[in-house]
């Protein structure tokens, strides 16, 4: 496993991360993304969404569960946005097909993974966000190794200063 940590100044730069990440991900695997309230999960699922070509607005599913998204381009995608905070038991997840899901050629976002505790496969990577006065750090935990050279994209995003983390 390797982890890199990255300092978001504002919720500009979250957009701009979510964009650059978009382009090292491949087209199926398990993301897992870990935070408090507000820390921004969200707003980077949607920049990634948007940056691999949806054109429409994306929600975060905190109602209905998952949120799908297919975006036709050349080579079409598929993306599973799941939002877990109201999930009430983890069995819930059978309920709804989960294993279907995360077994299709998809891309899945998982947000309060924790929630789905003993029914979710372990994620090809973990993103962490925490709040950092009005900043965020960001960090990627990539589990899956054949991953791990596309990241190597995001290097030119500011590491956190010794200031920014306390």
């Amino acid at each position: 496993m390797t982890v890199q940590t990255y300092y978001l100044a504002n919720p500009e730069k979250t957009v701009e991360f979510g964009q650059l990440l978009a382009k090292c991900l491949p087209s199926k695997g398990l993301i897992f993304l870990q935070g408090n309230l507000g820390a921004g999960k969200t707003t980077l699922i949607g920049s990634v969404i948007k940056a691999m070509g949806h054109k429409g607005s994306t929600k975060s599913p905190t109602y209905t569960i998952v949120e799908p998204y297919l975006i036709n381009s050349e080579n079409p995608q598929k993306i599973y946005h799941f939002d877990l905070y109201r999930l009430a038991d983890p069995e819930e997840l059978e309920y709804i097909g989960i294993r279907d899901y995360i077994d299709e050629d998809a891309l899945c976002f998982v947000e309060w993974p924790d929630k789905g505790k003993g029914f979710l496969p372990l994620p090809d990577m973990i993103i962490s966000l925490e709040y950092q006065n009005e900043a965020r750090k960001i960090a990627l935990e990539v589990i899956t190794q054949k991953w791990l050279s596309e990241f190597r994209q995001l290097d030119k995003f500011d590491k956190p200063s010794e200031q920014a983390i306390n």
